[in-house]
C-alpha cells in the first residue's frame, strides 16, 4: 500500500488479529490480490536495524503466504517486544495470524 488514504481505509471497519508482539489489521479490498502495509514506529523499535529487520521479515512472511491469503489489505503494526523475537518465532507467529485473518468468517 502506498498512500495514507490506503492505510486510512484499512483502519475503518477492520478485522484484527493480534499477539503481544505485533497486530495485523485487515480489510477487504476490490483488487485481485492482497496488499501489505507496515507500521513500525521508532517509539516501539528504537534502532533502524531493528525496524528494518522486522519489516524485512514481515514482507518475506507475506510473500510466502500471499497465494493463500484472501483479497484484503493488511497492515502490520509492530510493538516493542517484536524486536526480541528470533526470526523463527516471528515467522511462526506471522503464519498463525495470517491463517486467523484468512478464515472466511472474518469478512
Amino acid at each position: 500500500m502506498l498512500t495514507p488514504e490506503h492505510y486510512k481505509n484499512v483502519f475503518q471497519q477492520a478485522h484484527r488479529a493480534g499477539s503481544p508482539h505485533f497486530t495485523i489489521i485487515a480489510r477487504n479490498n476490490n483488487l485481485s490480490h492482497p496488499r501489505l502495509g507496515l507500521a513500525v514506529p521508532k517509539k516501539q523499535i528504537k534502532t533502524a536495524v531493528g525496524r528494518n529487520r522486522f519489516k524485512r521479515l514481515s514482507r518475506e512472511s507475506f510473500r510466502l503466504q500471499q497465494h493463500k491469503l484472501p483479497n484484503k489489505d493488511f497492515v502490520v503494526i509492530a510493538k516493542n517486544s517484536a524486536q526480541y523475537l528470533s526470526n523463527e518465532e516471528l515467522f511462526t507467529l506471522f503464519e498463525k495470524l495470517w491463517q486467523r485473518l484468512s478464515r472466511p468468517s472474518r469478512g
